[in-house]
């Protein structure tokens, strides 16, 4: 189905299943430990034999030597998989370094070897007796020391590296208020509850691996590619995701290493990483180095503003692209955004939960609150001066729909934002000093090709099968949603199948694209399977039909749906295929955040309070699993903001809080009150569904917004993220 112009009156517009708050349907395999997450697939081969993983001891450098003899002789060891005996190995599109190193070493904990075993316990006491020589070359491990050697990054999947409009330096110049400050965010990790991990077995040459992974396609084509076999011979299945954020968008070493140990033990071998493997060896949100600049006229009109990152990744690594949001967010006539990008020898940086809009609005949105200062004005009404429903950068090209002002207004509304004292530190909780901060959420809509099957059984039953994953997002309950009201079927009588490389290829997980750009294709499949069953019922193609309470009606005629597949099963199959509408509209999700902190005035400490997102996402297709969507990703933005950041040691070149105990994320005690609203909108430029995603808009400006409100309390401004109690102790104000 090509969708080449603005969605019309359709079946899903009857909103009798979708728009509903309806419960995860999925939600009880989890609850009750049915799901089946990749480690355990105990239903899926039996015996198994065990991995484990031997990481790099250094960040830079090469194996001079590697002794597996005592290794080798250790009880219940099967196999030793390492580089030199592995074969000849590709590297996939989507991995930056290699996933087995050797004998070159390309960052620490960088995968040498993989150790199999009857048990878990054998493999990892063999993989202790392996013995490494190294000899380490001189890294760079630190982004401020190599900021000046950037360069220019090529072109990548957030546009240029450089983006420039009017004369910027000259509006600057001439502004009757200027902004000019630097902020910082740092590497942050994914830290999702289920560890890369992976089962592979051998059957021949077909290779199935039972894995934990957001991409299916990408991982199929990538495993391919390193292992050296067609695609056709790899099955991925991947049905239940314990948490991805994006940091199993790719094939890892997990994957890779089990389907080699399986190769060479000649049996099914699963592997998982531990917690410092997923955090060293895996993928991270890179850190960023941010200058901005704003001018504005005495009106509070920006006239000029600039936004400038730096990020550094591994050789061949893309940047951290923080300048995004800046390009469209808010209006000024001058204009300029560059990104550069620093060799580092860290692990990995890419994409985590809105890799670019995350790490930019973190500093962004800090600093429009400062130019709101400087012009005496409230930050609420600045950003709504100087909104814009043009692309700021190509004023011809309009936004399909952009409510920022009214999430602004219904915001502040209702979180009593005219409480807020214009002037800091001026509101008192006894020993707290209270205050609020706000900040604006932006993500892109992105669109793209997905393709589902849709089956209607004999029984009246109805089956959906896509590659489309569900990283904990509610993809099997849209999807089903979006079958039941296309073929007039009750929920409970939709199966959906997903993550298996055997079904359609479909989006997947990740930039939430994938609710919108999932159920289309869906919904593709379905307007298939609809014409098929009016070729069997005998209804006349020219007429309009219903589907509901599962019979198919046309005038006075009325059909049971499952008389369609009397004698054998109907299928439809289709994918959506976008034409140029993402050319000529800008789609974009935006929203409105509002937090209030207290900060203990003899301490310092930070307590989040009450958190406030008022979203505009075109049409929700489940209000229940997008608000635990909103507010997920509003916990996870607290954490940025508070307290989450990777502390590199700069001699050793590693991540040194490389676990759950010292890499600290929120807890329920740190989020005490959270409430998200989603304005009506439906927009039919997006899709047939008129949707767009949320799943990242949530965390989009949340840091921002907690830096504001501590502003807010205690005059103390930090522009280096996170606000640890130790970069305001010395600075706090005399308690009275």
């Amino acid at each position: 189905m090509k969708f080449d112009k603005p969605a019309g009156s359709n079946p899903i517009d009857q909103l009798k299943v979708i728009g509903k708050p309806t419960d995860r349907i999925d939600g009880r395999f989890k609850t009750t430990g049915r799901a089946p997450y990749a480690y355990e697939r105990h239903d899926v081969v039996r015996n198994p034999a065990y991995g484990c993983v031997i990481g790099a001891a250094i960040a830079k450098g090469r194996i001079a030597a590697m002794d597996l003899g005592k290794a080798k002789a250790a009880p219940g060891v099967l196999a030793i998989v390492t580089a030199e005996n592995a074969g000849k190995l590709g590297k996939g599109d989507k991995n930056t370094a290699k996933l087995l190193a050797g004998p070159e070493i390309e960052h620490y904990h960088q995968a040498v070897a993989v150790v199999v075993a009857e048990t878990f316990e054998q493999a990892r006491s063999a993989a202790a007796l392996v013995r490494i020589d190294y000899v380490e070359g001189d890294g760079s491990f630190d982004l401020s020391a190599a900021k000046d050697a950037a360069k220019k990054p090529k072109p990548s999947f957030g546009g240029p590296a450089d983006t420039a409009v009017g004369d910027f330096a000259g509006a600057f110049a001439a502004a009757a208020v200027q902004l000019d400050q630097t902020y910082t965010t740092p590497d942050q990790t994914h830290a999702m509850m289920e560890p890369h991990a992976s089962i592979a077995e051998w059957k021949g040459e077909k290779l199935t691996i039972w894995t934990s992974n957001q991409m299916i396609a990408w991982t199929v084509g990538d495993v391919a590619k390193t292992l050296g076999i067609p695609k056709e011979n790899v099955q991925i299945a991947s049905p239940f995701i314990g948490g991805g954020f994006g940091g199993k968008l790719f094939l890892r070493a997990d994957a890779l290493l089990a389907a080699l140990g399986a190769k060479a033990a000649g049996r099914p071998v699963k592997v998982a990483l531990t917690r410092p493997q997923m955090m060293n060896n895996t993928t991270h949100r890179p850190a960023t180095i941010q200058r901005i600049r704003i001018g504005a006229d005495s009106d509070g009109k920006i006239t000029a503003i600039a936004h400038e990152s730096w990020s550094g990744n591994l050789p061949g690594g893309e940047a951290e692209t923080a300048v995004s949001q800046t390009r469209l967010l808010y209006a000024g006539a001058n204009r300029m955004t560059a990104m550069r990008l620093a060799e580092l020898d860290l692990a990995e940086g890419n994409a985590m939960r809105a890799p670019g809009e995350a790490s930019g609005m973190m500093a962004l949105e800090i600093a429009i609150d400062e130019m709101a200062e400087k012009l005496k004005l409230d930050p609420v009404e600045f950003r709504i001066r100087n909104d814009t429903q043009v692309d700021p950068e190509d004023p011809k090209r309009p936004f399909s729909q952009r409510q920022l002002v009214e999430c602004f207004r219904q915001g502040a509304d209702r979180f009593g934002w005219m409480q807020r004292a214009t002037t800091p530190g001026q509101m008192r909780d006894g020993r707290w000093l209270t205050g609020l901060g706000t900040a604006a959420a932006f993500r892109n809509n992105l669109v793209t090709k997905s393709a589902a099957r849709v089956r209607l059984n004999p029984d009246g039953n109805v089956t959906v099968e896509t590659d489309m994953t569900d990283i904990g997002t509610g993809s099997y309950t849209i999807i089903a949603q979006t079958a039941a009201e296309m073929m007039g079927v009750p929920l409970e009588r939709v199966k959906v199948k997903l993550g298996d490389s055997r079904f359609p290829v479909s989006c997947g997980s990740g930039g939430q694209w994938g609710a919108n750009n999932s159920t289309s294709g869906v919904y593709a499949a379905c307007v298939k399977l609809r014409q098929a069953v009016a070729q069997n019922l005998g209804f006349n193609a020219e007429e309009e039909l219903l589907f509901a309470d599962g019979a198919v009606q046309a005038g006075n005629r009325s059909v049971p749906l499952l008389e369609a597949a009397a004698g054998d099963e109907l299928v439809g199959e289709d994918a959506i295929e976008f034409g140029d509408l993402a050319e000529k509209y800008q789609q974009s999700t935006f929203g409105a955040h509002f937090v209030e902190v207290g900060v203990d005035a003899y301490t310092a400490e930070v307590r989040v309070r009450r958190m406030l997102a008022v979203c505009a996402a075109g049409r929700i297709l489940n209000p229940k699993a997008a608000r635990s969507q909103i507010i997920g990703a509003m916990t996870m933005g607290a954490g940025a903001a508070l307290m989450e950041g990777l502390v590199i040691d700069k001699k050793r070149g590693f991540f040194v809080n490389h676990d759950l105990a010292s890499y600290e994320v929120p807890v329920h005690a740190d989020i005490p009150h959270q409430e998200a609203f989603f304005l009506p909108e439906a927009d039919p430029i997006s899709s047939p569904m008129k949707a767009k995603g949320v799943a990242e808009l949530g965390i989009c400006g949340v840091a921002a917004a907690v830096a504001n409100a501590v502003y807010n309390a205690t005059g103390i401004r930090v522009r280096d993220y996170p606000i640890t109690l130790d970069k305001m102790i010395e600075r706090m104000p005399e308690v009275a």
